[in-house]
């Protein structure tokens, strides 16, 4: 840029009236921390845990809204990104830190906040229970849960924070099936039949008989997902010993990973 449009810059910005046009009141960031819980079932045959994909909220303390379960968020500062925010947020009313979060959606639908024109950027991250311990309401948060996705579904959410949730559950199923997260649920060496259960617990439409899910992992040769333990078995969650697997570290996804690619039209 020459000096003359420097020049003519800077007239712009001294003259520029802000007010001129119509700007939204805030911008928030709520986070959508999900991770997959897990219950021993207590019985004399052997079967693997119950697992359940759950949800961290927290009950509001203040107005709007008080007194209903919603999303960690709260409002953006001038020198901070959305990212930071969000990180801020989560850990000054969970104590939530050190999570990666990942943008879901910008929300800008009319009427969603009683406060006003508010702009909400929802952040979202699966994460194991591990990291969500030491969780504790503080600031704006009566109380922090994680609650399952059909309790879930019988509460009075505040905000649209119901509409969020339901994109985030779409989102974290792809990332299921497209990615190896579920190594994060999963000990170091596994059975394929865990490995099922994590995937479905996210993901309940993906349908497929154990023997099928077996044979799908063993014929991918190309290029293998998971990798047999070489005489390691495990009877843990079985009478009989099943083989154990792990991850192989050399697999670059690409597109889904458990399902058939989609047939050209």
């Amino acid at each position: 840029m020459n000096p003359a449009e420097l020049q003519a810059e800077q007239e712009f910005l001294q003259s520029y009236d802000p007010n001129k046009y119509e700007r939204p009141i805030g911008v928030t960031a709520d986070i959508v921390i999900f991770t997959i819980t897990s219950e021993v079932l207590s019985g004399s045959t052997k079967c693997l845990p119950k697992r359940s994909l759950s949800v961290l909220l927290i009950k509001r303390n203040g107005h709007p809204e008080k007194g209903k379960w919603a999303l960690p968020g709260g409002f953006s500062s001038a020198d901070e990104t959305l990212l930071e925010t969000a990180q801020r947020e989560l850990y000054e009313e969970t104590g939530v830190d050190n999570i990666y979060l990942e943008l879901l959606k910008l929300y800008d639908t009319p009427g969603r906040d009683k406060r006003g024109w508010i702009l909400s950027a929802a952040h979202v991250a699966l994460v194991n229970e591990q990291y969500l311990a030491n969780r504790k309401a503080a600031d704006d948060a009566d109380d922090v849960q994680l609650f399952t996705i059909e309790e879930v579904a019988k509460l009075d959410l505040a905000f649209d924070h119901r509409q969020i949730i339901t994109d985030a559950v779409t989102y974290i199923q792809k990332l299921m099936l497209q990615t190896t997260i579920a190594r994060e649920f999963l000990p170091s060496k596994f059975t394929l039949a865990e490995l099922l259960q994590v995937i479905q617990t996210v993901v309940p439409s993906y349908q497929i008989t154990k023997t099928n899910f077996i044979r799908k992992m063993l014929l991918t040769k190309k290029q293998p997902i998971v990798i047999p333990a070489q005489n390691e078995f495990s009877t843990e969650f079985s009478q009989r010993p099943a083989q154990l697997y792990q991850f192989a570290n050399s697999y670059v996804p690409h597109l889904s990973i458990y399902v058939d690619p989609s047939p050209k039209t």
